[in-house]
């Protein structure tokens, strides 16, 4: 008698076992999805407006360079001057990413992974 409540016991106790092992699968493929997809639409966002700023630089910057080109007299120094502004801007960006680049992406990534 006590072998055979011995033996359902532990039938229980595997059954039990593979309920609480299969809602844990469950749940962290939920959380896995759900993390997957803020990622994603974080990604798709910085995309497109990243594109959209794009599209204005592009636009800009032909617009200052046929300015600066009419003020310098000639079109070359006018894309000439643009193009060192730009380099002026990333030579500057190379020394400030650590503070305005890398550390918001990181910080705002953890908060996606870890907070939820």
């Amino acid at each position: 008698m006590a072998f055979e409540e011995l033996k359902e016991n532990t039938e229980k106790i595997q059954e039990q076992t593979k309920v609480y092992i299969d809602s844990h699968l469950a749940y962290y493929k939920l959380w896995g999805f759900k993390v997957a997809m803020k990622s994603t639409t974080l990604i798709f966002k910085f995309t497109l407006i990243l594109l959209c700023f794009s599209m204005v630089l592009l636009f800009g910057s032909f617009a200052a360079a046929y300015a600066f080109g009419s003020l310098f007299g000639s079109t070359a120094l006018g894309f000439l001057a643009v193009g060192g502004i730009y380099l002026l801007f990333t030579i500057l960006l190379f020394f400030i990413k650590d503070k305005f680049v890398e550390g918001p992406i990181l910080e705002k990534f953890s908060e996606i992974f870890f907070n939820d």
